[in-house]
């Protein structure tokens, strides 16, 4: 028999409200709706489906404020992560609810309606207090928080959920189980004690070790149950990830692991994630789970220290193991033994005995640079998914993004470069996004207000970052004048992950004038043509080494020797061949 659920009962509101679907389908079309975001799909899904009991809908303030102030819903419940509906008073006031009004919650990517939200309250939280009290600290360095002030609503609305239909997933269907599927796939399989592991890394054989190790010792099963929900910033997609889960499972005996997706979205939030993930993982039917050293730790505060303790998650489950119902398993930290070919946790180790390790940030390193990774560290079917979805640099995209005055020279370095590149070759595509083929392409109808020079900035960086992330080296060369615009582009590139550099092309504004043949700035300066940079309209200059990666001035230099700068600046990056 499976671990009861947290609170008792397994607050599964689909299966609830079957009977009532129906109706609850046609009333929900005469409601006003509220379109969820990333974040509030993946908590609405776990409301739904009990993974979140004994919650059976967003928190109003009361049970808010128990869980901000010491981890208790209104009735008692242990509950430690606040999960709001978070709106903007503008939003509010033109859905025109307050307590007692019923609401359609919506899927904002494919407009299904999920459920009825019946209003509890409407409140401003103290953002403030909820940072502090819940993830220990203020500091915007920790995602969590960055979101709470930069992302999240000013108030919270709080009510109970009327289930109306699951959200539509297309990729792993047969590997998300809801806690009821999941414990019924328990009870066929004969289990009834589970540990559960909790990840949202790539599996290595260490990883495969400490999770059997850990299984043996309790005469248990493992669930490999990885979040493949909204993780920490920079991780990689869940896509490769449960590639990589996939290819490990065959590697563990006897039919030992289950692998499930677990829609979750993470707040980082070190102890008090940790008692969450523990609630989570009961309800799921786990009657262990494993904790991992600094679990769910989101790295460095502003000032470089760690915001949480190594073992302060370790600390607060422990704290409620009896409550909570779970018995937590210590993470061990394994090394490999080469003399013997096996792993050991660290602490068992004699010291005159040999070991190796790599380290995340040395395995990144070798997958960037196309290095060995030994089988003692990782199984080959494991390092063949991750090289796939991680080339080497020279094999990955980059944009490189010029910005300078109208005659400046970026265009002529632009198409140089792109023919140099191309020379190249090595199996990567170069696309050339000059300024004035963009305008006549895919800005045509925009003008050259502040408004729609961002809206042409904007359409840049969106298709630079998607060619960049297909493994494209994009040349982009607009003018570029304002600073928030530019700052926009790199943060959607790298947020793909891969490469950024901008190229100021500084030719001064009267060398630009004094050179150019077309008669540009002679029709500007007669007021012919409005709104023109540098004459009318201001550019905003890259501060070199802040925003700007290289500067370049074609008054001072030739168009050969600035692409052999931005070729020298990306051969040191690791980016290209050597020519």
């Amino acid at each position: 028999m499976a671990n009861p659920p947290h609170g008792g009962i397994l607050k599964d509101l689909i299966a609830r409200d079957a009977p009532r679907r129906a109706q609850l389908a046609a009333e929900a079309e005469t409601l006003p709706a509220i379109l969820l975001n990333d974040r509030q799909l993946c908590d609405i899904e776990l409301i739904l489906s009990g993974g979140f009991s004994p919650l059976e809908g967003f928190m109003n303030e009361k049970d808010y404020n128990g869980v901000v102030e010491n981890n208790r819903l209104a009735d008692g419940n242990l509950f430690s992560i606040p999960i709001n509906l978070d709106l903007n008073k503008p939003e509010i006031d033109a859905l025109n609810i307050g307590p007692g009004s019923r609401v359609t919650l919506r899927d904002s990517r494919d407009d299904r309606n999920l459920a009825i939200l019946t209003v509890d309250d409407i409140y401003k939280p103290d953002k403030h207090r909820e940072a502090k009290e819940v993830f220990g600290d203020d500091d915007e360095a920790h995602p969590a928080v960055k979101y709470l002030h930069h992302t999240a609503g000013e108030y919270y609305i709080g009510g109970k959920l009327d289930a109306i239909d699951r959200l539509m997933h297309y990729d792993y269907v047969g590997l998300r189980y809801t806690p009821a599927e999941l414990r019924l796939h328990f009870d066929k399989l004969g289990w009834s004690r589970v540990v559960a592991f909790q990840t949202r890394n790539p599996m290595h054989r260490a990883h495969r070790e400490l999770t059997v190790r850990a299984a043996r010792a309790r005469q248990a099963n493992v669930l490999i149950h990885p979040v493949v929900g909204m993780t920490k910033p920079g991780d990689i997609d869940h896509f490769t990830r449960v590639r990589v889960y996939q290819a490990l499972l065959p590697r563990y005996p006897n039919g030992m692991a289950v692998l499930g997706l677990l829609p979750l979205a993470m707040r980082m939030g070190g102890p008090r994630e940790a008692i969450w993930h523990a609630i989570i993982r009961k309800n799921h039917g786990a009657t262990h789970f494993i904790v991992g050293r600094d679990h769910a730790g989101p790295g460095k505060n502003s000032k470089g220290e760690d915001f949480y303790g190594p073992y302060d998650a370790q600390y607060a489950v422990e704290k409620y193991r009896e409550e909570l119902g779970i018995e937590v398993v210590p993470f061990q930290q394994m090394t490999y033994l080469p003399d013997s070919d096996e792993y050991r946790p660290k602490d068992e180790v004699p010291k005159d005995i040999r070991t190796l390790d790599i380290s995340g940030t040395e395995l990144r390193r070798r997958l960037r640079t196309g290095g060995d990774i030994p089988e003692w560290f990782s199984y080959p079917e494991v390092v063949r998914v991750l090289r796939e979805s991680h080339p080497p640099r020279n094999k990955q995209g980059f944009t490189v993004f010029l910005t300078g005055y109208t005659n400046s020279g970026k265009d002529s370095i632009a198409r140089a470069l792109n023919v140099t590149l191309n020379q190249q070759g090595g199996g990567r595509s170069v696309s050339l996004l000059l300024g004035e083929t963009v305008r006549s392409e895919i800005s045509s109808e925009l003008g050259f207000s502040r408004e729609d020079r961002d809206k042409n900035i904007a359409r840049i960086g969106f298709v630079a970052a998607e060619l960049t992330k297909a493994g494209a080296a994009v040349i982009a060369a607009p003018i570029a004048p304002y600073r928030a615009s530019r700052l926009a582009v790199r943060d959607l590139v790298e947020r793909t992950g891969r490469s950024f550099f901008l190229v100021h092309v500084a030719t001064p504004l009267a060398y630009c004038e004094k050179t150019d043949r077309r008669g540009i700035y002679a029709k500007a300066r007669r007021g012919e043509i409005v709104g023109f940079t540098g004459v009318d309209d201001p550019y905003e200059a890259p501060e070199p080494e802040k925003e700007a990666d290289l500067v370049v001035d074609l008054e001072k230099v030739n168009v050969r020797t600035a692409v052999h700068q931005i070729v020298l600046l990306l051969e040191a990056g690791g980016l290209l061949d050597q020519l």
